[in-house]
């Protein structure tokens, strides 16, 4: 990789890292409402994978999509307008943190509901199929998502019908808070993929450089394959304690603070 395009990259994740943290501090203002899912210390999944991606490829992700949706090139100001519900935002201020998206650029979203994208996904690689397309859907959640229906339905779709979808598990070891080897009997999420007989490999979630490996796979691939992202641990899981209910919790309530993403939890 040429210096240049490591500069590029660079700037890409402090971009996110800045607009994830002047986020939380307008969250924590009251200024933004709803729930909102930071991206920080997951800045090099999103910015290496879609670096190598091309145009005609789709991106389809979960709620935690500001950072992907300034990776597929939707502006900061309009990532910050939609949070801030401004008809500015790329979904006039009508989806707000969990729904970013802009179809012209293939960003897809943005979904709230744990693992209902993903047979979206599997619905967009169809009709490419269908189309004669051989652009690639890449779709994107996190380890917790690996323990319901929809991550099966789709993975089991996929390889039956050899659908061309990246499917990209990040895996930052929490689920909401709750850690992987208390919610899921598989630790080792890449053993899911083979459950289904489909390729996959490990990836460090923390080198933007290694997740060019897409493009290694794009180059021999005619069928879907998992990517597990490991390590990327994120500061804010969820925010949703705005200054004024931490002070009105804090008369009352004892206060934990999570000692993976920093969360503040409420305890009676």
């Amino acid at each position: 990789m040429k210096k240049e395009q490591q500069l590029d990259l660079y700037h890409q994740m402090v971009l996110i890292r800045r607009l994830e943290e002047r986020g939380a501090e307008l969250y924590q203002q009251g200024k933004i409402g709803g729930f909102m899912h930071l991206y920080i210390g997951q800045e090099a999944v999103s910015t290496g994978l879609i670096a190598a991606r091309e145009p005609r490829d789709r991106v389809i992700t979960a709620y935690r999509d500001h950072g992907v949706a300034l990776n597929c090139g939707i502006s900061a100001n309009e990532v910050m307008a939609e949070l801030l519900g401004k008809a500015t935002g790329m979904s006039k201020g009508k989806g707000g943190s969990m729904h970013m998206a802009d179809i012209s650029k293939n960003m897809w979203g943005g979904h709230a509901i744990v693992g209902g994208h993903l047979p979206i996904a599997a619905g967009f690689a169809i009709g490419d199929q269908y189309a004669g397309n051989d652009n690639v859907t890449i779709c994107m959640f996190g380890e917790g998502a690996t323990n319901i229906g929809y991550f099966h339905e789709a993975l089991n779709i996929a390889k039956t019908w050899n659908l061309r979808v990246l499917w990209v598990c990040e895996n930052n070891q929490y689920g909401m808070g709750t850690t992987v080897e208390r919610a899921s009997a598989v630790t080792d999420i890449r053993q899911k993929a083979e459950g289904y007989g489909m390729k996959n490999g490990q990836v460090d979630g923390m080198d933007a450089a290694a997740l060019s490996i897409y493009q290694a796979l794009r180059e021999r691939w005619q069928g879907p394959a998992v990517a597990i992202v490991e390590r990327g641990l994120c500061r804010g899981c969820r925010i949703t304690l705005p200054m004024s209910l931490l002070q009105k919790a804090r008369s009352g309530l004892g206060l934990v603070r999570c000692v993976n993403c920093e969360r503040i939890l409420l305890v009676n």
